[in-house]
């Protein structure tokens, strides 16, 4: 079972925030957080490397789980527990067949008829949205609402559902209640640039 909270490290909203990406997922572990998610769309592929590194380092140390967003080959190389793929990104069976049959892999999708379609693949949990109005991630999609996401969590059975997009403090709880496994949050954790204190009140919010 996947923890309530997916806390997105996101390298470019960090440090716009002031935080460094290592600092600011330490700052999310402290909080309790611990399954990250490591986003980077403009990093080079070294420098994201060590990122990953130091992360996936971290991580371990905190017994939490972190995965790379779209970068499989970057996952694999930093020994991260998994990756999380697009819709236009590298396919789930190529994340598999990569990384190995106990990797989390994380998959996008933002209709039901996707829903439908991912449950044919390996794998580890699907993700739905924007479920919210968001302007930490352009997915070129429309918000979905609760609706879907209640919808998908009656498609998808037994696999866990992670609800992304718009989600915050108050309103993560009502995404868990609408059949969400665990929320994935990005832009919420930086509100009153207290990342470790915000983990913490999701933490509670969500248990």
């Amino acid at each position: 079972m996947l923890p309530p909270l997916q806390a997105i490290v996101d390298v470019a909203l960090a440090e716009r925030a002031g935080w460094t990406p290592r600092d600011l997922a330490c700052a999310c572990l402290d909080g309790g957080a611990r399954f990250l998610q490591i986003r980077a769309k403009a990093l080079a592929s070294g420098p994201f490397l060590e990122l990953c590194d130091t992360i996936v380092a971290d991580s371990r140390a905190a017994g939490a789980i972190v995965i790379v967003n779209d970068r499989v080959d970057l996952a694999t190389l930093s020994r991260a527990h998994g990756a999380h793929v697009g819709q236009e990104d590298l396919s789930v069976h190529d994340a598999r067949r990569l990384l190995g049959a106990e990797a989390v892999i994380g998959f996008s999708t933002h209709r039901v008829t996707q829903v439908q379609a991912s449950l044919e693949l390996p794998a580890s949990y699907t993700a739905i949205g924007p479920v919210f109005g968001t302007r930490s991630k352009d997915t070129g999609y429309d918000a979905v609402g609760l609706a879907l996401v209640a919808n998908a969590r009656d498609l998808c059975g037994g696999r866990p559902l992670v609800a992304i997009g718009g989600i915050t403090l108050e309103t993560a709880p009502r995404v868990i209640a609408s059949g969400a496994t665990c929320v994935a949050v990005i832009s919420d954790l930086l509100v009153g640039n207290t990342p470790a204190e915000r983990v913490r009140a999701y933490c509670r919010a969500l248990r």
